[in-house]
């Protein structure tokens, strides 16, 4: 039995496979110079690993150029780049109601500068109809981008038919995998999207510092960024040719060679669909187990219907964070509490008043009797809240005088 039961895979995925770790660790130790920047042997062996990386990831995106996988910080440093690149003062830009900070604060910082942004609501079961996108769709729309899985309910939308509607129109549509790369099948050309934007901490199990996007073939992007690039270095502007017009500076070689160990090793488990499955199952008992503890809500967390293996409960009688305290310090499971950086989807579903909710990811590493130390600690701290409210409910003891 481990020390504690790590159910925050949706914030970062923990451990990381041995052979990742490994991997990473030999790349630094044998050819952690910069690659790219001059023609000696490891200089050439660390670029190749990037190579090798853009090669990997354009194939998991189901991509053709493997030059048109650009590479950042992270998923948030991304969509950061692409927005601000592609929206101007007098545009039109829709997103909905279950972005992550990463896309909220952009475009809250962009309608500061003059572009006019929707945000599109989503239903009672946590899903945002494509036909209300079409109708906020304006002639100045230059911009939809999308959470293609929220980190807060979990529900998968359908950017598909969403990208479709977009693709008819000749706008961009873009949509933020930080959640279900790695997890979900992602083809950007039956799905109908212009740029993924994705991380590299999460489901694609490689390290924090990572991330980026892969952008197809028929967009052009001005980059609203400029610097290093180790090539074409007399140019006064940034060069035109991917992936230097759209990376700037260092890139950071050990999470990509990370991200490149982490994609033989997810296809060593057996591909994608394997490691959702396992998730799913373990999600679906937890989903059961605290189903059936009296005390226990539980948001739009309908598991059979395009469904990520994260959801979102609260417990009667007990703050979010409370109960994330009880979980942790009694019964050593780590959870997420709060409002997860999607304040609107809490406003969604009732839950931004009360400072947010309760959050349980669990990962690939995650075990059977994991589940059950879970299930256990939560019907045990419902009791604490089910005690409150009956003390509560207690008229006072009346004084003597």
């Amino acid at each position: 039995m481990s020390d504690f039961v790590y159910l925050d895979n949706s914030a970062t995925t923990f451990p990381k496979p041995p052979e990742v770790i490994q991997f990473m660790c030999d790349f630094y130790q044998t050819r952690g110079v910069n690659p790219g920047r001059t023609g000696f042997d490891l200089a050439l062996e660390a670029e190749e690993t990037l190579a090798d990386g853009r090669r990997a990831l354009t194939e998991f995106f189901a991509g053709s150029d493997p030059n048109r996988l650009v590479f950042s910080y992270n998923v948030t440093d991304a969509l950061n780049l692409l927005i601000s690149s592609v929206l101007e003062p007098g545009d039109h830009a829709i997103t909905t109601c279950l972005e992550h900070n990463s896309v909220l604060r952009p475009m809250y910082m962009h309608q500061e500068q003059g572009v006019e942004v929707d945000f599109v609501p989503f239903d009672s079961r946590g899903y945002v109809d494509p036909g209300d996108v079409a109708r906020r769709i304006r002639p100045n729309t230059k911009l939809v981008v999308m959470n293609h899985g929220s980190n807060v309910i979990g529900t998968i939308q359908p950017v598909a038919e969403v990208g479709r509607i977009c693709r008819e129109r000749g706008i961009l549509f873009a949509i933020d995998a930080a959640q279900t790369a790695g997890l979900v099948p992602i083809d950007v050309n039956t799905m109908n999207i212009d740029v993924v934007c994705f991380t590299g901490h999460k489901s694609l199990f490689g390290p924090s510092g990572i991330g980026g996007m892969y952008i197809g073939e028929h967009v052009e992007i001005t980059p609203c960024r400029a610097g290093g690039t180790g090539v074409m270095s007399a140019l006064k502007g940034q060069p035109d040719a991917y992936p230097w017009r759209m990376e700037f500076g260092t890139v950071n070689t050990m999470g990509v060679a990370g991200l490149l160990a982490a994609q033989k090793w997810i296809a060593d488990r057996g591909g994608v669909g394997a490691v959702y499955e396992h998730e799913m199952r373990h999600a679906k008992r937890l989903h059961e187990g605290l189903s059936a503890i009296d005390g226990v809500k539980l948001y739009c967390a309908d598991l059979d219907h395009d469904h990520l293996p994260v959801f979102v409960f609260n417990i009667d009688g007990l703050p979010a964070d409370q109960t994330g305290t009880f979980l942790d310090v009694e019964h050593d499971v780590i959870t997420r509490t709060g409002l997860h950086c999607a304040p609107q989807v809490h406003e969604g579903i009732g839950t931004f008043e009360t400072d947010g909710t309760v959050r349980f990811s669990p990962g690939v590493f995650t075990t059977d009797e994991e589940i059950e130390r879970a299930i256990e600690a939560v019907a045990e701290t419902a009791e604490i809240g089910r005690e409150r409210i009956s003390a509560a409910k207690k008229p006072a003891m009346a004084t003597s005088s």
